[in-house]
C-alpha cells in the first residue's frame, strides 16, 4: 500500500473521530488513536509512523518485537499490548511495551508487576473486561451487573500492585454488521467504569479502550477515550 493511501485513510479516520465526538459534544483531542499493526509487515509500520501515527497496538509478543526493534522503543511512538498475554511472556511485554491494555487476571498482573519492578519501570495498564459473556473472549467476567460487587473484590488486589498504574478498562464486543448493535456493550463498560470509580475513588478510571474499525464511531459516542483501528488505516492484512 503506498504511503499516500495510508495518509488518506488516516485522514478519513481522523475526520470520522472528530464527527463522532462532535455528535455527542465531546472533543476529539480526548480520544487516543491506536493503530493496530497485527499481521502487518514492518514496512507498513514505518509508513504508518511517517503518516503521523503516535500509538501502535500489537497482539502477539513474537510478532511485535522485530517491529519494535526496527522502529526503536522510546522514540516516536508508544507501543500498546492489546492481545492476551501469556504469563510466561510477561517479562518480554514489560521489556518492550509502554502500555498493556489486556490485564485479565490477578495472576498476570502479579507477573507483570514483578518484572516491571525488576526493570524499574511503571507500566500504565487497562483491565480487560468481558462484557458480552462470549466464551471466545478473554477478560474479567463483567457481563452480569449483579455480580459487579464480586468483580470489584477481584480487582482490588490488582490496584495494590506498585508497578502497574491502572488507568481504566478495555473491552471487545461481539462483531455486528450494524455497529449500533455493539452500543449496549460499550454502555455496559462505561457503567462499569463509573461503578468502579465509586468503589475505588482514589484510583484512575479515566480511560475506556473500546471500538475498532467497524464500530469506533459508536464507541466514541459512548465514551471511548482510546480506539484501536487497524484495517481502516492500514488496509487488509
Amino acid at each position: 500500500m503506498p504511503n499516500s493511501l495510508i495518509v488518506d485513510n488516516l485522514h478519513k479516520v481522523t475526520e470520522a473521530i472528530h464527527a463522532a465526538a462532535d455528535s455527542v459534544g465531546r472533543k476529539a483531542n480526548e480520544i487516543r488513536l491506536v493503530a493496530v499493526t497485527k499481521g502487518q509487515p514492518v514496512e507498513k509500520v514505518h509508513l504508518a509512523i511517517e503518516a503521523g501515527i503516535k500509538n501502535i497496538g500489537e497482539n502477539y509478543v513474537e510478532e511485535s518485537i522485530p517491529k519494535i526493534e526496527s522502529v526503536g522503543k522510546g522514540s516516536r511512538v508508544e507501543w500498546h499490548m492489546i492481545g492476551h498475554v501469556q504469563s510466561r511472556k510477561a517479562r518480554k511485554v514489560c521489556e518492550n511495551f509502554d502500555w498493556v491494555q489486556s490485564i485479565d487476571s490477578l495472576r498476570l498482573a502479579k507477573r507483570l508487576d514483578r518484572f516491571a519492578g525488576e526493570l524499574d519501570v511503571q507500566i500504565p495498564v487497562l483491565l480487560e473486561c468481558n462484557v458480552s459473556g462470549e466464551e471466545s473472549k478473554f477478560g474479567l467476567a463483567a457481563w452480569n451487573e449483579l455480580e459487579w460487587n464480586e468483580l470489584a473484590g477481584e480487582i482490588a488486589p490488582i490496584l495494590d500492585l506498585g508497578n502497574l498504574q491502572v488507568k481504566g478498562l478495555m473491552t471487545m464486543p461481539p462483531f455486528f454488521a450494524d455497529p449500533n448493535h455493539a452500543r449496549p456493550y460499550f454502555i455496559r463498560l462505561r457503567k462499569l467504569s463509573d461503578y468502579l470509580a465509586s468503589q475505588f475513588p482514589n484510583h484512575d478510571w479515566h480511560e475506556l479502550s473500546m471500538g475498532m474499525s467497524a464500530d469506533f464511531e459508536v464507541a466514541i459516542q459512548e465514551g471511548a477515550t482510546i480506539v484501536r483501528i487497524g484495517t481502516a488505516i492500514l488496509g487488509p492484512r
